[in-house]
């Protein structure tokens, strides 16, 4: 008696769908080269562009220049006036994103009704569709007569109203994306915290939001990185003008301590590397003068910074990562 046995044919009559499979794989593969082209393609641009401006430019100067001045002479090319802007908007916006989305998240994941989940998220999901442009003029028109009233020394474009509008326009992308981390996180962790006695709020504070850590970090190094990409409010509502604010000095137990007023910063005009290149852009600027190759240094610049935030999103993601 023979042990023989055929072994079924897995691959019988399946070569129009092989060649359809093939078909598949292929264009999905072609769309995914096509946004890895597309980003090698924005660097080696922003790579040419400045590398020509560095030609004709110190990059020292540029890095530690205090005076930003493209246009009227004598040009001045230093770039910490505007990653000063940048970096007071997207601090203050991160300080009003982060606790608003966030608990707007925690609510939505663990104290509302399903009924009031479905109608809140959707509404919440609306708001980060909004054009920008429209917070911009919503933050000139609204938004900065109302700090006129506590503070009449404002200027009509300032630093305060933008960055408060910048914060709002974030809310959204912290608040989803932090909650579908709350949600990922499984019932059976709750049902434990439960089993030991435990409240909705000790549940929620203390097995939930630890348990979507990655998540809701992940979302906030993302607004973060947004906010400091954003151009059409600060564009609108924040000004023109690049500027570094003056340092004082206060005494503190005897000691002279440098210091600066927030009035200066905040009730005041100035500008961010998004709105300067958005300036140099629709200027009458001759294409290859140093002054233009600028645009492409500044972006550059904030390619950089976003990289890095993206990496360190990356890093948190993966150390803090739970696999349920």
């Amino acid at each position: 008696m023979t042990q023989h046995t055929e072994e079924p044919d897995l691959t019988n009559g399946r070569g129009l769908q092989s060649i359809r499979e093939g078909f598949y794989k292929f264009v999905f593969f072609a769309f995914a080269a096509l946004t890895v082209v597309t980003t090698i393609a924005i660097i080696l641009t922003l790579l040419v562009d400045a590398v020509t401006f560095f030609a004709q430019y110190s990059p020292v100067a540029f890095l530690t220049g205090t005076d930003w001045s493209p246009a009227l002479k004598p040009v001045s090319f230093g770039v910490l006036p505007l990653v000063f802007g940048t970096l007071v908007v997207t601090v203050t916006a991160a300080f009003i994103a982060i606790p608003v989305g966030t608990l707007t998240a925690v609510y939505l994941s663990e104290y509302a009704a399903e009924g009031t989940r479905q109608v809140l998220k959707p509404l919440l999901e609306i708001l980060a569709g909004v054009p920008t442009v429209i917070y911009g003029f919503f933050a000139l028109v609204y938004i900065t007569p109302v700090i006129d009233v506590f503070f009449p020394s404002v200027t009509t474009f300032n630093v305060l109203s933008a960055s408060l509008m910048v914060g709002i326009m974030t809310i959204p992308m912290v608040s989803s994306i932090s909650e579908d981390a709350m949600a990922a996180v499984p019932d059976s962790l709750r049902q434990a915290g439960y089993g030991l006695g435990a409240t909705k709020y000790d549940v929620t504070t203390g097995v939930v939001v630890p348990a979507a850590t990655s998540g809701i970090v992940s979302s906030y190094i993302l607004a973060i990185s947004r906010a400091i990409g954003e151009t059409m409010i600060v564009t609108v509502a924040m000004g023109m003008q690049a500027k570094l604010p003056v340092v004082g000095s206060t005494e503190v137990f005897g000691f002279g301590v440098p210091f600066v007023h927030p009035g200066t910063v905040f009730l005041e005009s100035g500008q961010t590397m998004t709105a300067a290149m958005v300036q140099i852009a629709q200027s009458d600027l001759a294409g290859g003068t140093t002054a233009y190759n600028s645009l492409f240094a500044i972006g550059l610049t904030l390619f950089v910074i976003t990289l890095l935030m993206n990496i360190v999103s990356n890093v948190i993601s993966e150390r803090y990562r739970e696999e349920y």
